[in-house]
């Protein structure tokens, strides 16, 4: 699963507001546990993150540090891939 340019794991609708920069990563990475196929307890036992505080994230109740993304990710197997914007042609000055 890739977040940032593929969106195979979004509904369709939140696709534009993907496309449109608008739904953020942490909404992505909730959406991404909430999709899994591992359980939320599974998925505490495999990255080391209290299930508690798995459970206070995907509600939205508290953050994630960088670690613990970084565990998440591992552990659902999620890469981040940054979307690119098209060159731009430079306009000459008058």
């Amino acid at each position: 699963m890739i977040l940032g340019n593929v969106v195979d794991y979004a509904p369709i609708r939140d696709y534009n507001a993907i496309m449109s920069n608008t739904i953020l990563f942490s909404d992505m990475l909730r959406h991404a546990i909430e999709t899994s196929e591992k359980s939320r307890y599974r998925i505490s036992q495999e990255t080391g993150i209290d299930a508690a505080i798995l459970c206070h994230f995907v509600h939205k109740r508290r953050g994630m540090s960088l670690d613990s993304i970084d565990a998440l990710c591992k552990c659902l197997d999620l890469v981040v891939v940054q979307r690119t914007k098209p060159a731009t042609k430079k306009r000459k000055g008058k």
